[in-house]
């Protein structure tokens, strides 16, 4: 019965993270262009870079898995952040909308018959979100190595804007990471009382106001994450310089 654009949303939604998509997945399975030598810069996407096909420079932490095509650079954090963003609450909310019509928008017929909500496989594991946040931490703790590091090149401390974007591209992964509801819970979760725990408090406080933009964190860092990883393609291929302030 609604006669609005109520189709408007979901289909923004389909191009957004179809488009996303569709670029990580050529750029994860190109195996070139994702690190700049002379500045330290390594994109996201390919961040720890595991393979024996990596680069020598680049592999921060070893080459412990073999080269096949297959097999992407990053394979021991791309999983867990796919699994991290696949079970976000509002990434659920997001395509289930979006690509699977239930519902496709409110006061609008599910575009299904029958409805198990998130009981039965695959939807179950869903609830495995608080661990695949645990894993998100330290892959964000390994990003802003990463970050740090990119200020050290072969000649020397460094700043240019490279860094800017890749500090900016952490600072917002951050933001989206604790503002998750499964952290709001696991800082502030089974308190009866916050008046014996200020500290927590505070901490709590400090997430749910984060947890209030999270939906616009998580459309922002797939921003931020697409441009870190076109930008150090794009100066890896020579298709520009960096931008440099300090050496």
């Amino acid at each position: 019965m609604r006669t609005d654009r109520w189709w408007l949303a979901p289909l923004i939604t389909v191009v957004g993270l179809g488009g996303w998509v569709a670029y990580a997945t050529v750029r994860v399975f190109m195996h070139d262009f994702y690190w700049v030598a002379d500045y330290h810069y390594l994109t996201p996407f390919y961040s720890p870079c595991i393979t024996d096909r990596c680069i020598p420079e680049a592999a921060h932490f070893g080459t412990f898995l073999p080269g096949w095509w297959i097999i992407p650079e990053a394979a021991l954090s791309l999983p867990f952040l796919l699994l991290f963003r696949l079970t976000c609450y509002y990434y659920r909310k997001a395509y289930y909308r979006a690509f699977w019509l239930s519902p496709p928008a409110c006061a609008v017929p599910d575009g299904h018959k029958t409805y198990r909500g998130e009981t039965r496989f695959p939807l179950i594991f869903q609830n495995a979100h608080r661990y695949a946040f645990y894993a998100a931490g330290i892959i964000s703790l390994v990003n802003t190595y990463d970050a740090i590091l990119a200020f050290h090149s072969p000649e020397g401390f460094g700043f240019g804007l490279g860094n800017l974007i890749l500090i900016a591209n952490v600072v917002m992964l951050w933001a989206y990471t604790i503002s998750c509801h499964s952290c709001r819970h696991i800082v502030g979760g089974r308190l009866k009382h916050f008046s014996k725990h200020p500290m927590r408090y505070r901490a709590w406080t400090f997430v749910s106001k984060l947890n209030v933009r999270h939906m616009q964190l998580a459309w922002i860092t797939l921003g931020t994450l697409a441009l870190t990883d076109f930008y150090i393609m794009a100066v890896s291929a020579g298709w520009f310089s960096d931008l440099r302030f300090i050496n």
